[in-house]
């Protein structure tokens, strides 16, 4: 067999979503945009509550992402230990989405607000997306914290200890619980993170949601209060969601392939150009 390379075949159906979000965003004086998993799952990470998530087909799995179940249970944490020295998250690249919407970001330059990620996996800053522009609203892997003082380290030091034995390592200065510095269900989000991305979807007049269930609350108010406003709503995700109604552009395509063809349509500005 041979291999294709190169950029999918433009069917009807990715010609007209990627013409209608173009033109969308064109039309737009400040764009947030908020990811979820979707957004990741071609960079072979698997998201959680799709057919083939992670808690779809292992209910009891969502314990370790839950804060009372981790403090109460050791084997929880144990079982949340061994699942992030083995999680997909160390060796994924960026993939063709993240790529594009990092050219989307640049072509649109003041008129993109925030890039708002429920995704732990650190991979829009891997992509380029410019930092000062992100907001991981969810916490990151990079790091581990501890639950009972000011501790943080790097995750590469506890899972060393975990690698060598350690199967629940405690805090080394005050003998507490370790947890990634991940949000876990039961756990306040960064207040001034909140109010941040709050602040852009009440300024915002277009809000992309790419790759994101929308079920989970309070990130999932941020659509609501920029639609309230008076904003486009652009919802892509593989399935549906509560805001499909709401959305003036809804495509369930892939996000690698949709937002590659996005990007086409800006085009990358010549830096020798005088205009």
């Amino acid at each position: 067999s041979v291999l294709r390379t190169g950029p999918p075949p433009m069917t009807p159906e990715l010609h007209r979503a990627a013409h209608d979000i173009t033109a969308t965003l064109l039309d737009a004086h400040h764009v947030v945009v908020l990811s979820g998993a979707g957004i990741s799952t071609e960079s072979g990470i698997p998201d959680f509550r799709g057919p083939n998530g992670l808690w779809t087909k292992n209910p009891g799995a969502e314990k370790t992402a839950t804060l009372q179940h981790y403090v109460a249970s050791r084997d929880v944490r144990v079982q949340a230990w061994r699942n992030r020295v083995d999680a997909k998250f160390w060796t994924a690249e960026p993939n063709a989405g993240h790529r594009a919407l990092v050219t989307i970001e640049r072509a649109l330059g003041d008129r993109f607000g925030l890039l708002i990620t429920q995704n732990i996996d650190g991979l829009h800053h891997a992509a380029g997306s410019d930092p000062a522009r992100v907001v991981e609203i969810h916490g990151n892997v990079r790091e581990v914290k501890c639950l009972e003082c000011a501790y943080r380290a790097p995750m590469a030091v506890a899972l060393d200890r975990v690698r060598a034995g350690d199967d629940d390592p405690a805090c080394p200065e005050c003998g507490g619980i370790l947890k990634s510095a991940t949000i876990s269900f039961g756990e306040q989000l960064v207040e001034a993170d909140l109010l941040r991305c709050q602040q852009h979807a009440q300024r915002a007049d277009v809000f992309v949601t790419l790759g994101t269930s929308l079920g989970v609350y309070p990130v999932a108010a941020l659509p609501e209060i920029a639609v309230r406003r008076g904003a486009s709503l652009v919802v892509c995700n593989a399935e549906p969601t509560p805001f499909d109604t709401l959305a003036s552009v809804r495509s369930d395509l892939p996000l690698g392939t949709l937002l590659p063809a996005v990007a086409d349509r800006f085009g990358i500005p010549d830096p020798n150009s005088r205009i």
